[in-house]
């Protein structure tokens, strides 16, 4: 029982568009919440994306961007409150 493609079929491609497209989502929806768990998808997403040549390199860019921003937002916003996001108790 084979549980992968065979190596003749032309995969990938739909996979990285897809990949490109999820880090430039997950990128922007991490600015507004979750960023300390979406960015850092976003960037793994748009690196893997990037890394396997798709065709919207652009689009994996600026997820890579806002991933990047996100983490940079979180490390921020802790300096400024002098806490941790996840800090409960504050």
């Amino acid at each position: 029982m084979r549980l992968t493609a065979s190596p003749r079929r032309e995969t990938g491609r739909r996979d990285t568009e897809g990949m490109a497209v999820a880090s430039f989502v997950l990128g922007l929806v991490g600015l507004l919440v979750l960023n300390f768990v979406l960015g850092p998808i976003a960037i793994v997403l748009a690196v893997v994306a990037l890394r396997r040549d798709t065709p919207r390199r652009f689009r994996a860019q600026l997820g890579l961007g806002l991933g990047i921003a996100d983490i940079v937002l979180l490390a921020v916003l802790m300096a400024a409150n002098d806490s941790t996001s996840w800090s409960i108790f504050g």
